[in-house]
């Protein structure tokens, strides 16, 4: 399955449509986004995708209480996972957060085949014994040229995408 992965959008709605835009005419199946979304509209163009979200908190979502109940009762499409989230793809399994010394840790511990994180909004890949360590970028475009990554979880072929 081909994924987006993709992190600290921090409310630049411009970006994160054009990376949506992207994400749609290539097919991927889902998006898993490493938090920093920071307001609840952010949510609600993510799930105008129709294509399944799961993300986790990064340490500028400041209202988790009300991401997670949009998440919850308005928006069929998004899963927030907390601090730590995990999914498994047809035996792939991907950790994910948002802080790098979190995801070195689950890396370290060999139980996944990829993890990805955010915060540093610096892209990022490389191994951590047999497990793919990826930072996607950022979004946002604060410092530097905002991206994303596609992975495709059956080659583990990862694909950076510029949007600027």
């Amino acid at each position: 399955m081909l994924i987006a992965v993709m992190s600290d959008s921090h409310d630049n709605i411009w970006n994160l449509q054009k990376a949506l835009g992207v994400v749609k005419e290539k097919g991927a199946g889902m998006i898993i986004h490493c938090g920093d979304f920071v307001a609840p509209f952010m949510l609600k163009e993510l799930e105008e995708t129709g294509i399944p979200v799961h993300g986790v908190f990064g340490n500028n979502d400041g209202d988790q209480y009300l991401l997670t109940k949009f998440s919850l009762t308005i928006f069929s499409n998004i899963t927030l996972h907390g601090i730590i989230g995990q999914v498994k793809i047809d035996g792939f399994t991907i950790g994910f957060t948002h802080q790098d010394l979190v995801a070195e840790g689950l890396a370290a511990g060999g139980s996944y085949k990829m993890v990805c994180f955010g915060h540093s909004h610096e892209y990022l890949l490389k191994k951590i014994g047999q497990t793919i360590l990826l930072n996607p970028g950022e979004i946002m475009g604060k410092d530097g040229s905002p991206g994303f990554c596609f992975v495709n979880t059956d080659t583990t072929e990862v694909e950076r995408v510029r949007l600027g």
